[in-house]
């Protein structure tokens, strides 16, 4: 195994555990403010909460803060400039803390003008709780935004750990907020604390460990604070569909029936569990390996090494679109019921089988996005982006329109499919290299996952019938569990027998796997 390989699988294994964690607990959060805030008003008025303090993180990049910052930092690495490193982080995160200082005092002033823009289909009540909420959420992102510099600092030195745990302890402390306050108001000082625990003190002690100096002082004539910003200019002004999803859904969801907002929250949640485990785990592992290669003048490598991991990941985000679609009904009801109805359980699992649609451009986009990223081009994808979305917004109000609900997450999938493959097709151009094989790997994906669907689908329509009777929760465990084994199970022998060369490796794998662990073969070697 070459060095790079090995690299990326420790950092692979290191964020998939992290990621899947982390999605595990965001499991548990979205159970317990179910239970607790239930799928009414309460909940759409929390969820809209983090749109304003979402939308600073954004414009000042902080959620895309270490793919700008680790390829500069990076660069002095590989120069053996470990100072220049260091001046380069001060110069971006000393402006950064100014600047966020001016910002969260403006927008805390100015919430209550920009709460009906935001839910303008909130009542008078519902505004000032927003207005609550919102103000007492803002200060969080200081804490997200300096983070992410800091994880970005240990990401480039290859030490995943720390930044890996910080999502957990932002989620848990969450969580525990709200059983303590058993409020929404309980759930956001939670997400204060959790903000510094996680994305902000964990990053911190672990640069100090490796002897890494945070200089005080501003200099604006800094070159890296100019290519930081040449760089961010475009995240900040553009408005890219992965970003402004959430925000149009909250918005238009406002507009329907009281629970759209958390309906469509608790199900997109959902989808991001995968999309996080598989996509966002291969994209962060990946990245700090694909940028050492574009900064040693291999951009070929890094298009061959991107699209191989990108269709690993994508044969486990296929799969796990199946189960999503199949069982999505079961989940929520395991996850939702205690608070929630029966219909909006329903709509729970329909709107997330429509969100699947789009489960594999989402989990590639963190892939892909971080090819332009290592290149240092953040125009191209941004103004992208920002076209889709101009695109998409009439087409968001428009199916909303015409089929209430179920419009939106429709929506969200057309948009999301548009830009991956419009970003695929420029990174290709962009990187040159070798044939990437999605030309066969998709439709053959594609056809095995449609045929487990209905697979999974039919097994789910019996079960349906020999758990009529049983308890709520018992009928939904054994549904998830014989109707999700026989999708996932469809899926890897469709694909075997499609010849989805990454299926059949998963396939080999598994059985491997079992083969040594059978009787009488515990001491044979590994393949």
């Amino acid at each position: 195994m070459s060095p790079v390989d090995r690299r990326l699988r420790v950092a692979s294994l290191i964020w998939g555990g992290s990621i899947l964690a982390s999605r595990l607990i965001g499991l548990v959060r979205e159970a317990t403010a179910g239970r607790i805030l239930g799928g009414g008003d309460a909940a759409d008025v929390f969820w809209t909460a983090f749109v304003i303090p979402d939308f600073l993180n954004y414009l000042l990049a902080g959620g895309a803060l270490s793919l700008v910052f680790i390829p500069l930092y990076s660069a002095h690495l590989t120069r053996g400039d470990a100072e220049g490193g260091e001046r380069a982080f001060a110069a971006i995160a000393n402006t950064l803390v100014l600047v966020l200082l001016v910002a969260l005092g403006g927008l805390w002033l100015a919430t209550p003008a920009l709460a009906p823009l935001v839910a303008p289909g909130f009542d008078a009540e519902a505004q000032a709780e927003l207005v609550k909420l919102t103000r007492i959420v803002l200060p969080a992102q200081a804490f997200h935004v300096i983070g992410g510099l800091l994880g970005a600092v240990l990401q480039a030195r290859d030490r995943h750990a720390l930044p890996a745990l910080a999502p957990l302890l932002y989620t848990g402390s969450m969580v525990v907020g709200g059983l303590v306050g058993q409020s929404a108001e309980g759930f956001a000082w939670g997400v204060v604390v959790g903000s510094f625990l996680g994305p902000f003190l964990l990053p911190l002690i672990g640069v100090l460990q490796v002897g890494f100096r945070w200089r005080l002082g501003i200099d604006l004539r800094a070159p890296d604070l100019r290519t930081y910003f040449i760089r961010s200019l475009p995240i900040m002004l553009g408005f890219s569909v992965v970003a402004v999803d959430d925000w149009i859904l909250r918005r238009e969801g406002s507009l329907l029936a009281e629970g759209a907002i958390s309906t469509l929250q608790y199900a997109k949640t959902l989808m991001k569990v995968p999309m996080g485990v598989f996509g966002l785990a291969t994209g962060v592992a990946a990245f700090p390996t694909l940028s050492r290669l574009v900064a040693a003048g291999q951009p070929e490598a890094a298009w061959t090494a991107l699209t191989g991991a990108l269709r690993a990941m994508l044969v486990l985000a296929f799969g796990a679109q199946v189960v999503l679609t199949v069982c999505g009904q079961d989940i929520a009801a395991l996850l939702y019921g205690a608070r929630m109805g029966p219909d909006q359980i329903h709509d729970i699992g329909m709107v997330l089988a429509i969100f699947g649609i789009g489960l594999w451009a989402w989990a590639a986009q963190t892939v892909v996005s971080r090819g332009f990223y290592a290149l240092g081009q953040t125009w191209l994808p941004t103004a992208l982006g920002s076209a889709v979305v101009l695109f998409a917004l009439p087409v968001y109000s428009s199916l909303a329109g015409r089929f209430g609900l179920m419009g939106l997450p429709l929506a969200t999938s057309i948009a999301i499919t548009s830009y991956v493959v419009a970003l695929i097709t420029l990174l290709k151009a962009r990187m040159g290299g070798a044939d990437s094989g999605l030309g066969r790997f998709f439709p053959r994906a594609a056809l095995a996952t449609a045929l487990a669907i209905a697979a999974g689908g039919g097994a789910r329509v019996g079960l349906l019938a020999l758990t009529d009777g049983l308890p709520a929760s018992l009928g939904a465990v054994l549904r998830l569990g014989g109707a999700g084994l026989v999708g996932g199970l469809s899926f890897l022998a469709l694909g075997k027998l499609l010849r989805v060369a990454e299926v059949d490796a998963v396939v080999g794998l598994v059985l491997r796997k079992l083969r040594s662990r059978l009787p009488g073969r515990a001491g044979a070697p590994r393949p």
